[in-house]
């Protein structure tokens, strides 16, 4: 069986802006928080440049998963 609709990789590019932002945002906050234990504060344009890096593999992760839920809805007969 051929899937329908959009492949995991056009997912992933349609997606990957926001999921590198939600990505630069949390390195930013996780720093943040770590530097009360004597970490070092990122700065904005390391935060965004680990965000883009880390954003990746968790926008393909979570393509995947919307992926598998899009089988599951065209698995299931319509009424």
């Amino acid at each position: 069986m051929r899937a329908r609709g959009w492949s995991t990789a056009r997912i992933t590019l349609a997606l990957y802006p926001l999921g590198a932002g939600a990505m630069g945002v949390n390195v930013f906050f996780a720093a943040l928080i770590l530097s009360w234990v004597g970490g070092p504060v990122l700065s904005t344009l390391w935060s965004f440049a680990l965000g883009c890096v880390i954003g990746g593999p968790a926008t393909w992760a979570f393509a995947r998963h919307i992926r598998q839920l899009m089988d599951i809805a065209d698995a299931r007969p319509s009424d």
